[in-house]
């Protein structure tokens, strides 16, 4: 791994993860344009170091003809990104929760700054998902950007094409377009009329820091890693990458050769975590069906911003998790289906990939869930933000304080409010700076590619009829006792009628006065009903998976094993099940 004189240099995840949205750009981001809004902003006050809302909407909407809801996400994505803490994140949301009208929602968007440089490069590499014209035609980038073929079958299984989490697509990204990013970063001044370096191009020590968005490292396979701007402090490698102390600035080529040859695959990333991470699996037989699910981990030596847990293939059962070592890792789910899985601690993100037929309870989530060709999922979470593509059939009960993202492919979602809780659901959202207001869940943002209007027609939003409260079936330590924020009106109306017609139902048994022997009779058929319901609704293999098996499936000395059954379910008779849906004793 030592190259460039001792020191390697990687791709930071969390930017192509979390920043890179899932859908073609807009042509307005390519290189041809950033390079006009580079030497734009550098030219007019109000816009260098530190751009602004009103400023950014000013050169998206005037100069790049993007829409305004388009430039707002972009810059509000941006935002996500930058690791504001707790404090201030709710800071924010109280005010934007005190907005009452489009024109104090606009003033209050206009105390928001990011840094210019970063987010100059952040909107490059919204070119990640790109989708070229010989893609399109044959479903194969040309050129290739993988510059490897999978260690294992396994690897390859469980890599999907969403370059998202592929390290190996960010290495190659930036192997191929380093030169165009360091271009961003010089003065307009210092580049050829076609905006390309020339041979005595500067990069200052002020922009470096820009590129510490997309790189860090380490020196000497240390394990502490430094952005790069910070490694490149370091005398002796200054030198090597080109470093001028009379003009405190990096010559562009010696620096752009440094780079390319310290360039490594993370360390940290998804490929290494399923090689070498931490490998946890059980399985437990439901109904006769047997299937290992697998789980790779990195959480124990990867650095805050790069700890992920990977699951695959959880079949037929219920997973339930609440563990520090879930807390700040950046969850994908892959594969599973016929699952209940519960993971009830805060996480920094979420990707469900190609799950089906399963239902998924998440803690408050930072930064953003992302939903990727999925079909009859229920998922129930908060989040920062909510974005589904290519996904059919379901339904989300969200609780976001940003409008949920509908990328192209979509096919007959549900939009529902957040309905449930658990005893520690309101300290972990406080502890990722997520509030009940604002929350946007009903008001979708519909994302094309561009010159094509996504089908409005693709969601609907949960009618309060069919709505149901979620109770999660497991003790826990906390005082939260009901869901946050409150149901909304409608809703809150439909479930007091649901509750209204079980207790009208149990007063008409108590009046009914039935003796002893019609009461073990009328007893036995509500059973019999119920078991029947169970089984043609599929709820079923949910109440059968949530009791322990006689013999555990995995070794007890895992203390780290994530259970294919609760730890500690509520007395007998309370199950996972949807509030109005229970069987009533008589």
């Amino acid at each position: 791994m030592d190259q460039g004189g001792g020191v390697a240099v990687w791709p930071r995840m969390e930017p192509f993860l979390l920043g890179a949205l899932q859908v073609a750009p807009p042509t307005k981001l390519s290189l041809h344009y950033l390079r006009k809004m580079a030497a734009y902003v550098r030219s007019r006050e109000g816009c260098f170091p530190m751009l602004g809302w009103l400023m950014w909407r000013h050169i998206a909407c005037g100069k790049l003809q993007l829409p305004e809801d388009l430039a707002w996400l972009y810059f509000e994505t941006f935002d996500l990104l930058a690791g504001h803490p707790a404090e201030e994140r709710l800071e924010w949301a109280e005010n934007l929760s005190q907005c009452s009208s489009p024109r104090e929602l606009d003033r209050q968007r206009s105390k928001l700054c990011v840094d210019t440089l970063q987010f100059l490069l952040f909107l490059y590499i919204q070119q990640l998902n790109r989708v070229s014209l010989r893609t399109s035609l044959i479903g194969e980038e040309w050129p290739s950007p993988r510059s490897r073929s999978p260690s294992s079958d396994r690897e390859a299984k469980t890599s999907s094409q969403n370059k998202n989490w592929d390290d190996q697509a960010h290495l190659s990204f930036l192997q191929t377009h380093l030169c165009e990013l360091l271009e961003l970063l010089v003065e307009p001044g210092q580049l050829s009329g076609s905006g390309q370096a020339v041979k005595d191009s500067q990069v200052s020590l002020e922009a470096l820091q820009g590129l510490s968005l997309l790189l860090e490292g380490s020196v000497s396979r240390g394990r502490n890693v430094h952005p790069i701007h910070k490694l490149l402090s370091r005398a002796p490698l200054q030198t090597q990458a080109g470093y001028s102390k009379l003009g405190r600035s990096f010559s562009l080529h010696p620096l752009l050769a440094w780079l390319r040859q310290a360039l490594v695959p993370n360390p940290f990333g998804m490929s290494t975590c399923l090689r070498s991470g931490k490998k946890l699996a059980w399985a437990q037989q439901v109904e006769g069906a047997m299937k290992r699910a697998k789980i790779a981990r990195n959480t124990h030596t990867a650095p805050p911003g790069s700890k992920m847990v990977l699951m695959s293939q959880v079949f037929r059962q219920t997973l339930a998790k609440d563990s520090d070592k879930l807390a700040g890792a950046n969850v994908k789910i892959h594969r599973c289906s016929d699952a209940f899985i519960y993971l009830l601690s805060p996480l920094r993100s979420v990707s469900l990939d190609k799950c089906r037929n399963s239902t998924v309870v998440l803690g408050p989530i930072e930064t953003s869930i992302h939903i990727q060709s999925c079909e009859n999922v229920k998922v129930v979470c908060v989040a920062g933000r909510l974005a589904i593509g290519s996904s059919s059939y379901c339904t989300i009960h969200a609780l976001t304080p940003t409008r949920p993202l509908l990328l192209p492919g979509n096919t007959a979602l549900t939009l529902g409010p957040f309905h449930t809780h658990y005893p520690s659901l309101e300290d972990h959202m406080a502890s990722v700076g997520l509030a009940v207001v604002p929350n946007a869940w009903d008001q979708p943002l519909l994302v094309g590619v561009e010159g094509t209007i996504p089908d409005p027609g693709s969601y609907r939003l949960l009618p309060p009829a069919e709505f149901c409260p979620l109770v999660v079936p497991f003790r826990m330590e906390g005082d939260t006792c009901e869901v946050p924020g409150g149901l909304p009106s409608l809703y809150q109306k439909a479930h007091e009628e649901r509750e209204k017609s079980v207790q009208d139902w149990q007063k008409m048994v108590k009046d009914a006065h039935l003796n002893k022997e019609q009461r073990r009779q009328f007893q036995a058929l509500v059973e019999q009903k119920f078991h029947e319901w169970l089984l043609e609704s599929g709820h079923r293999q949910e109440l059968d998976s949530l009791i322990p098996p006689c013999i555990a499936s995995q070794d007890p000395s895992d203390s780290d094993s994530l259970e294919a059954r609760t730890n500690d379910t509520r007395q007998e008779g309370t199950s996972i099940r949807e509030v109005g849906q229970t069987h009533l004793p008589c």
